[in-house]
């Protein structure tokens, strides 16, 4: 626990105080400054929702209809995987986010992330497997929120791995069950940690499971669709959805309560509070937020060579606004944000960085496509 109370110590230094929501004023395109062109490597996907790359230059694309297709550098579209598990496909419901195992040459282990159960119990599960060419073999089942629920909506899904090799990944509220957000031994509205094995790490914050179950890493969130790990920093950044307003960026740290719905910048659909409270002692204010929603989905931060410009920057995926935000920070603040690649003209669903330095994005219809942005 001392090391994961100095890594706190660490990062809360290398972050001044939040700065609200981004001016309207600085919100101006900067394809100029930038310089780059889009192409489309793949399409007609029936809703992409992540990409993963392939050491060998193919994708791996997880579709939230409960499938899993690998594309090859040249754009072609596999069948669906073999081996993966069934998923409740409803609302939100789905196959939601594919990743590789930190020793992925050595190991051949990817993590899936879905809604696993029926309408009247279901819930974010995440398994690992062996991928061959056709297939993912040797699935284990590592984690699946507790209590279930049933309602289709809400599930997170979000996952990286740490620096030390453990797991991390967002869940929803759930949307009805809102309220479970600020219960600790709820792993509903959370951020989880876990060891690849789906074991607890020792220094959770409640992993001795007195004040919160082992996995919970923080609390008081919503509906978590983006979440990355800056590399140069070890800060982890993570956004979601508010109701009507109140979407937010924050950093995560371990044990801190973010609020849900005991706090937030938004209302109900309905136009009545979900709170009057806005912030409050002891709740983490958001790096930035967004009033109206954009609906952020996918979160990626520049690290690549191709866009020296971009380096270190934010890059947020805008369903409602059908574009990127592209986000600068200086000094633990957002100093600017500017939409970007709105010749697009569909809603984004997930944003990466390949490692060859250029940009995935994913845009979320019955006929999706995988994007590629690259220096004109």
């Amino acid at each position: 626990m001392r090391d994961l109370l100095l890594a706190t110590a660490i990062i809360l230094a290398l972050i001044s105080a939040p700065t609200g929501a981004v001016n309207a004023a600085t919100q101006s395109s900067d394809k100029a400054a930038a310089g780059y062109k889009i192409e489309t490597i793949a399409e007609g996907l029936n809703f992409p929702w992540s990409i993963t790359f392939l050491p060998n230059g193919d994708y791996l694309v997880a579709l939230r209809v409960g499938e899993v297709r690998r594309i090859s550098a040249a754009g072609e579209v596999s069948e669906p995987l073999a081996g993966l598990p069934d998923t409740y496909v409803a609302g939100q419901g789905g196959y939601f986010d594919i990743m590789l195992d930190p020793d992925f040459a050595s190991n051949q282990t990817v993590y899936l992330s879905f809604a696993h159960g029926t309408a009247a119990e279901n819930g974010t599960r995440i398994i690992k497997g062996t991928l061959s060419d056709t297939a993912v073999e040797n699935v284990q089942t590592l984690f699946t929120v507790s209590p279930l629920k049933d309602t289709p909506v809400h599930y997170g899904g979000k996952m990286i791995f740490l620096q030390d090799g453990t797991l991390m990944m967002t869940t929803g509220d759930g949307f009805q069950y809102r309220e479970a957000a600020q219960d600790r031994f709820s792993l509903l509205g959370k951020i989880i940690r876990i060891n690849k094995d789906g074991s607890v790490p020792r220094d959770n914050p409640y992993a001795d499971g007195r004040q919160g179950d082992p996995k919970v890493w923080s609390y008081g969130h919503r509906s978590p669709q983006g979440l990355v790990l800056d590399d140069a920093t070890g800060i982890v950044y993570m956004h979601e959805h508010g109701a009507q307003g109140g979407d937010e960026l924050n950093v995560i740290l371990p044990a801190l309560n973010y609020g849900w719905p005991a706090v937030t910048k938004g209302i109900n659909y309905s136009g009545a509070y979900v709170s009057p409270l806005k912030s409050a002692p002891g709740i983490e204010e958001p790096l930035t937020f967004w009033v109206p929603s954009i609906a952020p989905s996918g979160l990626a931060i520049y690290d690549g060579a191709a866009f020296p410009q971009w380096q270190g920057d934010l890059f947020v995926g805008a369903l409602v606004d059908q574009e990127v935000r592209h986000l600068k920070i200086e000094s633990g603040k957002i100093v600017s944000e500017v939409p970007v690649f709105t010749e697009i003209g569909a809603r984004i669903r997930d944003i990466r960085v390949g490692p060859d330095g250029f940009l995935y994005i994913l845009t979320d219809s019955d006929s999706g496509k995988v994007l590629r942005v690259v220096p004109d």
